[in-house]
């Protein structure tokens, strides 16, 4: 953890969505050094899968040295959000920080995003962050920190990042416009910027879209933490800033990531939107110039090569099978492959001692992956990471992503053999 050096004594940092995960992380850190908080969230009940209330971080908040005031918002309802900043106002005397950190994710298609989705996504990500900013500016202008970091990433056009998720990634490159603009239009009056982390961080929420074991893959939310209060610490003049966690901590002088990880030397998930990863790596490798064997199969008619590597693949992970594998995994995949080559296959790892086959699976497969025939040899081989493929929109998923990822643990035992 970085030292406290009590920056934010004595100053009042309202946090939407603070009742658990990143935002509450940010308002501990902050009340380390003995900052008001105010938490605005909308969860007065525990949710069944989703610990913590305001009142629970609220509790959390004191006991770190911090004074709280939990505070009822939804940031769709305008009235809620005003509300809670003339409260603040009130029992503070101004706000000083603004964190917009409320967020809602559904990584679907444009067909199978229902409206009412679409609606909460933009309501409560791009619409909740422009009004609970507008909101806290006139009190904001006051401040000698003066400071509106949006949790939202860099804006990034590469279509790679909108085709698997439209709606989702709108709805967040509008709280990064929401930067771009405010920060142009406060100019040295207030400091407006964004953060975004590089890889994926271990939220209740994560737990909920990766399934059990992907935590494994994560960092600690102590990095935006950590992250977000350096930026805090930058006068005004830093500002309009697309910042990434990992970056500014090491202009800290942080040197060991490791401290952060949640199981650290494992393998981390790339987060969205940074081109550096997870695409272009695979694109500047393959820049480098064919490799001999591409240049042969040129001479070579195309759909054999292929088939026979799908074919060969299949009997491969057939020879892997065993009791013991069908009873650790205990799941039914079925792979939509396409191209040249492309068909239907499944992955029997229900019944007794497994079984691969051409066409659809007699039982109803619990995950579906979809790829090309080259992606699905590639991921087999090892040569391409599961992850990064479903990252950079080489694999979709549909069904159970927790048992999707126990297969990346049998793929990458299978790997020596492939």
């Amino acid at each position: 953890m970085l030292p406290n050096t009590g920056k934010l004594a004595g100053c009042t940092v309202f946090i939407t969505g603070a009742s658990r995960g990143i935002g509450k992380a940010i308002a501990l850190k902050a009340a380390k050094d003995g900052a008001n908080i105010v938490i605005a969230a909308k969860t007065t009940h525990p949710h069944p899968r989703l610990s913590g209330t305001i009142y629970t971080a609220a509790e959390e908040v004191e006991a770190a040295g911090g004074k709280a005031l939990p505070c009822v918002v939804d940031v769709r309802d305008e009235q809620q959000i005003n509300n809670a900043v003339e409260r603040a106002v009130e029992k503070f005397g101004g706000i000083d920080v603004l964190v917009n950190n409320a967020s809602a994710i559904s990584l679907t298609n444009t067909l199978e995003t229902p409206t009412k989705r679409v609606d909460l996504m933009m309501n409560v990500n791009t619409r909740g962050t422009y009004l609970t900013s507008k909101a806290c500016i006139p009190y904001l202008k006051k401040s000698k920190i003066a400071h509106i970091l949006n949790l939202s990433p860099p804006l990034n056009l590469n279509p790679l990042w909108f085709k698997q998720h439209c709606a989702y990634t709108i709805a967040k490159y509008g709280m990064s416009m929401c930067v771009l603009g405010m920060a142009e239009e406060f100019k040295g009056e207030i400091a407006v910027n964004a953060l975004w982390p590089k890889t994926a961080i271990h939220t209740a929420a994560m737990d909920m879209l990766g399934g059990s074991g992907i935590e494994s893959q994560c960092r600690k939310v102590d990095i935006i933490a950590d992250a977000a209060y350096s930026i805090f610490k930058r006068p005004k003049t830093f500002t309009g800033n697309f910042v990434i966690d990992e970056n500014i901590l090491k202009d800290e002088g942080v040197e060991n990531f490791d401290i952060y990880a949640v199981k650290p030397g494992h393998p981390l998930i790339p987060d969205f939107f940074l081109d550096e990863q997870p695409d272009t790596i695979t694109k500047k490798m393959e820049s480098r110039g064919p490799p001999p064997e591409l240049t042969e199969e040129k001479s070579q008619p195309p759909p054999k090569p292929r088939s026979g590597a799908v074919e060969e693949t299949f009997r491969i992970v057939k020879d892997s099978l065993s009791d013991d594998v069908v009873k650790a995994t205990q799941a039914i995949y079925q792979f939509e492959l396409s191209g040249e080559d492309g068909g239907t296959w499944f992955l029997d790892l229900k019944s007794q001692g497994g079984n691969v086959g051409y066409g659809e699976p007699s039982d109803r497969a619990d995950v579906v992956m979809s790829m090309s025939t080259e992606d699905f040899v590639k991921m087999f081989s090892g040569k391409l990471k599961p992850t990064m493929a479903f990252m950079s929109g080489k694999l979709k998923i549909k069904g159970n992503m927790a048992l999707a990822i126990k297969l990346e643990k049998l793929m990458s035992q299978m790997n020596a053999k492939l």
